[in-house]
C-alpha cells in the first residue's frame, strides 16, 4: 500500500506535491550553501518525490511533476536541475531498459540513490569496449556533469565499435577522486558542480547496458524531454515575481505607477509561459506529433519571461537586490546561467520554422 507521504493523490491526503511545496516554501526563505544540496536530494527522497515520477503517463502525474519541478526551481535553481537530471535517467532507464534493469531501479529508486543523465564530452568522449563475454571497459571523460563525485547512478552516452552511442548505467557512488570540479568557477548554479569526471578503466557488465545503441536520441522524447527544465526554469522566474511582489508591498513602492506597469509586465509573461510549459509537458509525455516545437518555443517563452523580470527585480529594488545574502541575487545568478541551455537561438528557430510549415498548438487548432 502506497504511503500518504508518497501518494500522488491530489489535493487528498499528504501528497508528494504537498510535501515538496512545504519544503521549498522552507527553503525559498533562505538562500543555502553554494555547495551540492545535498541535504535536500535527501529530504526529496524522503518526501518520496525520488522515486514518484518513473511513469508519468497519466494526465494527473504530468501535471504533478510539473508542479514539483516548478516548486523545488522556486527554492533552489541548483536543486532543482540535480532532480530533473535524475528524474530523466528514472524514466529512460524505465523506457529502455529490460525487466531486470527495472526491478533494480524500483529498488535503486526506494533506497534513495540519485540518478543523472550525463551526454556533454571533451572533444575525445567517452567510449565503450568489449573485453570478453559480458565485459566491457569504459574510457574517456564527461563535461558539464552535473553532480559530479556526488551522485549515486549516471547514465552516459558512449560510442561503441561501430560508432554507436550506446546508454550505460554506472554505479558512480564513492568515485570522487574521478571528480574534477575544480573548472566549475561560475557565478551561478555553483551547487551543481558540474565538472569534469573521468570514467578510464571502469569495468562494467551486461546490466550496465541500457537498450540498443542510439536509442537515446529517439525522438520526440530526446528533444521534447526539455520541457522539464522549462518547468525547473519557470519556477525560479515566479519566486522572483513574489519575491519583488513583497518587496514592493513591503516599501510602498507599489503605489507608483511606473513600478505597477513593471510589475504587472512580470505578472503577465511569467503566468503566460506557464501555460505554455503545461501544454509543452503534456504534448511531449503523450509523445505527440506537435511536442517537439512546442517545446522548443516553449524555451524561448521561459527565457523572455525570466529575462524581463530579472530586469525588472533590478530597477525595481535596486541595490539591495544586488547582495550576496538576497534571494533576488542568488536567483539573478543561477538563472542567468541556467537559460544558457544548449543553444536557445536554434531552438526558436526550429520552432518558428515548423510554425510556418504548420499550426504546431496541437489538437486545439488556432488558424
Amino acid at each position: 500500500m502506497t504511503s500518504p507521504a508518497r501518494s500522488l493523490a491530489h489535493p487528498q491526503g499528504w501528497t508528494t506535491l504537498e510535501a515538496v511545496r512545504t519544503l521549498a516554501a522552507d527553503w525559498d526563505r533562505a538562500n543555502g550553501e553554494e555547495a551540492f544540496p545535498a541535504a535536500r536530494v535527501a529530504a526529496l527522497h524522503e518526501a518520496g518525490a525520488l522515486a514518484a515520477f518513473v511513469d508519468v503517463s497519466t494526465p494527473e502525474r504530468t501535471d504533478a511533476l510539473v508542479d514539483v519541478l516548478r516548486a523545488i526551481g522556486g527554492a533552489d535553481l541548483s536543486l532543482g536541475r540535480v532532480f530533473e537530471g535524475h528524474v530523466n535517467a528514472a524514466q529512460l532507464v524505465s523506457a529502455y531498459g529490460d525487466d531486470a534493469q527495472r526491478r533494480t531501479l524500483a529498488g535503486d529508486l526506494e533506497a534513495g540513490r540519485v540518478f543523472g543523465v550525463w551526454n556533454t564530452e571533451p572533444e575525445l568522449g567517452l567510449s565503450i569496449g568489449q573485453e570478453g563475454d559480458d565485459r566491457w571497459r569504459l574510457q574517456g571523460r564527461k563535461s558539464f556533469a552535473t553532480g559530479a563525485g556526488h551522485l549515486d547512478r549516471i547514465l552516459v552516452t558512449a560510442r561503441d565499435a561501430t560508432g554507436g552511442k550506446q546508454l550505460v548505467l554506472v554505479p558512480i557512488a564513492g568515485e570522487t577522486a574521478r571528480a574534477d570540479n575544480s573548472g566549475w568557477q561560475v557565478r551561478g548554479m555553483r551547487g551543481t558542480c558540474s565538472g569534469l569526471f573521468d570514467f578510464s578503466d571502469m569495468p562494467v557488465g551486461p546490466e550496465a547496458l541500457i537498450g540498443a545503441p542510439d536509442v537515446y536520441e529517439t525522438e520526440p522524447r530526446f528533444s521534447a524531454g526539455a520541457w522539464r527544465f522549462t518547468a525547473v526554469q519557470l519556477g525560479a522566474v515566479e519566486a522572483l515575481v513574489r519575491h519583488l511582489r513583497d518587496h514592493l508591498v513591503a516599501t510602498g513602492k507599489g503605489d507608483d505607477a511606473i513600478q505597477r506597469a513593471r510589475f504587472a509586465a512580470c505578472l503577465t509573461e511569467t503566468r503566460s509561459a506557464g501555460l505554455w510549459v503545461r501544454r509543452a509537458a503534456h504534448l511531449a509525455e503523450t509523445q505527440a506529433s506537435e511536442a517537439i516545437p512546442f517545446v522548443l518555443m516553449t524555451r524561448g517563452l521561459v527565457e523572455e519571461a525570466g529575462l524581463k523580470t530579472m530586469e525588472a527585480a533590478a530597477r525595481s529594488v535596486g541595490t539591495a537586490s544586488f547582495f550576496a545574502g538576497s534571494r533576488i541575487d542568488r536567483i539573478t545568478r543561477d538563472l542567468g546561467l541556467y537559460l544558457r541551455q544548449p543553444v536557445p537561438d536554434q531552438a526558436r528557430d526550429r520552432a518558428a520554422a515548423a510554425w510556418l510549415e504548420e499550426d504546431c498548438w496541437g489538437d486545439d487548432r488556432w488558424w
